[in-house]
Protein backbone atom coordinates (compact mmCIF):
# COMPACT_ATOMS: atom_id res chain seq x y z
CA UNK A 1 0.00 0.00 0.00
CA UNK A 2 2.84 2.34 0.03
CA UNK A 3 2.67 3.46 -3.42
CA UNK A 4 -1.29 4.61 -2.54
CA UNK A 5 0.14 6.59 1.05
CA UNK A 6 -3.17 4.86 2.50
CA UNK A 7 -3.28 2.78 5.59
CA UNK A 8 -4.22 -1.26 5.13
CA UNK A 9 -6.00 -1.01 8.27
CA UNK A 10 -8.34 1.94 7.95
CA UNK A 11 -8.82 0.74 3.91
CA UNK A 12 -10.38 -2.31 5.12
CA UNK A 13 -13.26 0.07 6.24
CA UNK A 14 -13.86 1.04 2.96
CA UNK A 15 -13.48 -1.72 1.01
CA UNK A 16 -16.29 -3.40 3.18
CA UNK A 17 -18.73 -0.89 2.11
CA UNK A 18 -17.54 -0.84 -1.61
CA UNK A 19 -18.13 -4.71 -1.66
CA UNK A 20 -21.88 -3.73 -0.44
CA UNK A 21 -22.52 -1.32 -3.23
CA UNK A 22 -20.71 -4.07 -5.64
CA UNK A 23 -23.35 -6.09 -4.17
CA UNK A 24 -25.90 -3.47 -4.50
CA UNK A 25 -25.21 -3.22 -8.26
CA UNK A 26 -25.11 -6.48 -8.53
CA UNK A 27 -28.88 -7.18 -8.05
CA UNK A 28 -29.98 -3.73 -9.71
CA UNK A 29 -28.09 -4.87 -12.93
CA UNK A 30 -30.05 -8.04 -12.63
CA UNK A 31 -33.02 -6.38 -12.08
CA UNK A 32 -32.72 -4.00 -15.31
CA UNK A 33 -31.88 -6.57 -17.25
CA UNK A 34 -34.96 -8.43 -15.90
CA UNK A 35 -37.33 -5.35 -16.58
CA UNK A 36 -35.83 -5.03 -19.90
CA UNK A 37 -36.78 -8.70 -21.01
CA UNK A 38 -40.15 -8.89 -19.44
CA UNK A 39 -41.55 -5.33 -20.13
CA UNK A 40 -44.65 -4.72 -22.61
CA UNK A 41 -47.21 -2.47 -22.89
CA UNK A 42 -47.44 0.97 -24.57
CA UNK A 43 -44.04 2.35 -23.14
CA UNK A 44 -42.23 -1.27 -23.99
CA UNK A 45 -40.50 0.81 -26.88
CA UNK A 46 -39.13 3.47 -24.11
CA UNK A 47 -38.66 1.43 -21.48
CA UNK A 48 -36.73 -1.12 -23.38
CA UNK A 49 -34.44 0.76 -24.33
CA UNK A 50 -33.81 3.09 -21.66
CA UNK A 51 -33.61 -0.02 -19.15
CA UNK A 52 -30.86 -1.54 -21.96
CA UNK A 53 -28.74 1.66 -21.24
CA UNK A 54 -29.16 1.76 -17.67
CA UNK A 55 -28.04 -1.93 -17.15
CA UNK A 56 -25.19 -1.09 -19.64
CA UNK A 57 -23.94 1.95 -17.31
CA UNK A 58 -24.63 -0.71 -14.29
CA UNK A 59 -22.64 -3.44 -15.58
CA UNK A 60 -19.49 -0.31 -16.30
CA UNK A 61 -19.50 0.54 -12.55
CA UNK A 62 -20.00 -3.15 -11.38
CA UNK A 63 -16.39 -3.13 -13.18
CA UNK A 64 -14.82 -0.18 -11.90
CA UNK A 65 -16.07 -0.92 -8.07
CA UNK A 66 -14.61 -4.55 -8.05
CA UNK A 67 -11.12 -2.99 -9.89
CA UNK A 68 -11.26 0.09 -7.14
CA UNK A 69 -10.81 -2.66 -4.60
CA UNK A 70 -8.74 -3.94 -6.25
CA UNK A 71 -6.73 -0.91 -6.46
CA UNK A 72 -6.67 -0.73 -2.95
CA UNK A 73 -5.14 -4.71 -2.34
CA UNK A 74 -8.13 -5.90 -1.45
CA UNK A 75 -10.15 -8.88 -3.27
CA UNK A 76 -13.94 -7.65 -4.22
CA UNK A 77 -16.88 -10.09 -3.53
CA UNK A 78 -17.86 -12.35 -6.68
CA UNK A 79 -20.70 -14.82 -5.28
CA UNK A 80 -24.14 -14.50 -6.20
CA UNK A 81 -24.52 -15.83 -2.77
CA UNK A 82 -22.45 -13.23 -1.21
CA UNK A 83 -24.12 -10.64 -3.28
CA UNK A 84 -27.40 -11.40 -1.78
CA UNK A 85 -26.36 -11.59 1.94
CA UNK A 86 -24.98 -8.21 1.64
CA UNK A 87 -26.86 -6.29 -0.96
CA UNK A 88 -29.31 -3.50 0.25
CA UNK A 89 -31.29 -4.46 -2.86
CA UNK A 90 -34.12 -6.65 -3.44
CA UNK A 91 -34.73 -9.08 -6.08
CA UNK A 92 -38.11 -8.56 -8.25
CA UNK A 93 -40.39 -10.06 -9.76
CA UNK A 94 -41.27 -9.91 -13.39
CA UNK A 95 -44.93 -9.74 -13.25
CA UNK A 96 -45.54 -6.09 -12.84
CA UNK A 97 -46.52 -3.18 -14.84
CA UNK A 98 -43.78 -0.85 -16.20
CA UNK A 99 -45.27 1.98 -13.83
CA UNK A 100 -44.45 -0.52 -10.52
CA UNK A 101 -40.67 -1.41 -12.46
CA UNK A 102 -39.95 2.66 -12.07
CA UNK A 103 -41.42 3.02 -8.85
CA UNK A 104 -39.27 -0.04 -7.99
CA UNK A 105 -35.97 1.21 -9.58
CA UNK A 106 -36.31 4.86 -8.22
CA UNK A 107 -36.65 2.93 -4.66
CA UNK A 108 -33.60 1.40 -5.40
CA UNK A 109 -31.53 4.10 -6.85
CA UNK A 110 -32.28 5.69 -2.98
CA UNK A 111 -31.53 2.79 -1.47
CA UNK A 112 -27.93 2.91 -3.72
CA UNK A 113 -27.29 6.49 -3.16
CA UNK A 114 -27.68 6.44 0.77
CA UNK A 115 -24.50 3.01 0.28
CA UNK A 116 -22.86 5.66 -1.86
CA UNK A 117 -22.82 7.97 0.54
CA UNK A 118 -21.85 6.03 3.60
CA UNK A 119 -18.93 4.44 1.14
CA UNK A 120 -18.05 7.97 0.71
CA UNK A 121 -18.07 8.87 3.91
CA UNK A 122 -16.07 6.45 5.23
CA UNK A 123 -13.53 6.76 2.72
CA UNK A 124 -13.08 10.37 3.72
CA UNK A 125 -12.84 9.55 7.03
CA UNK A 126 -9.82 7.02 6.03
CA UNK A 127 -8.36 9.81 3.43
CA UNK A 128 -9.15 7.79 0.41
CA UNK A 129 -9.10 10.36 -2.04
CA UNK A 130 -10.00 8.04 -5.40
CA UNK A 131 -12.74 6.12 -3.63
CA UNK A 132 -14.44 9.42 -3.00
CA UNK A 133 -13.66 10.90 -6.77
CA UNK A 134 -15.15 7.54 -8.17
CA UNK A 135 -18.52 7.69 -6.18
CA UNK A 136 -18.93 10.95 -6.15
CA UNK A 137 -19.23 11.27 -9.88
CA UNK A 138 -21.80 7.83 -9.52
CA UNK A 139 -24.19 10.28 -7.31
CA UNK A 140 -24.23 12.25 -9.58
CA UNK A 141 -25.18 10.88 -12.44
CA UNK A 142 -27.62 8.13 -10.55
CA UNK A 143 -29.15 11.53 -9.42
CA UNK A 144 -29.77 12.87 -12.89
CA UNK A 145 -31.20 8.90 -13.87
CA UNK A 146 -33.38 9.03 -11.06
CA UNK A 147 -35.11 12.86 -12.04
CA UNK A 148 -35.38 11.66 -15.49
CA UNK A 149 -37.87 8.24 -14.19
CA UNK A 150 -39.73 10.59 -11.92
CA UNK A 151 -40.11 13.07 -14.57
CA UNK A 152 -40.97 10.13 -16.72
CA UNK A 153 -43.77 8.71 -13.90
CA UNK A 154 -45.36 12.55 -13.23
CA UNK A 155 -49.19 13.07 -14.93
CA UNK A 156 -49.09 16.61 -16.58
CA UNK A 157 -49.57 19.36 -14.22
CA UNK A 158 -48.03 17.15 -11.17
CA UNK A 159 -46.33 18.25 -8.62
CA UNK A 160 -42.75 17.46 -8.09
CA UNK A 161 -42.43 15.83 -4.75
CA UNK A 162 -39.11 17.02 -2.56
Amino acid sequence: MNYLNLDKSKTKETVGELNILLSDYQLYYQKLRNYHWNIVGQNFFDLHEQFEEMYDDAKLKIDEIAERILTLRFQPESNLTTYLKLSNIKESSSDITDKEMVTNLLDDHGTIIRQMRKTTEVADANGDEGTIDLIGAYIRELEKTSWMLDAWSMKLGEKRNA
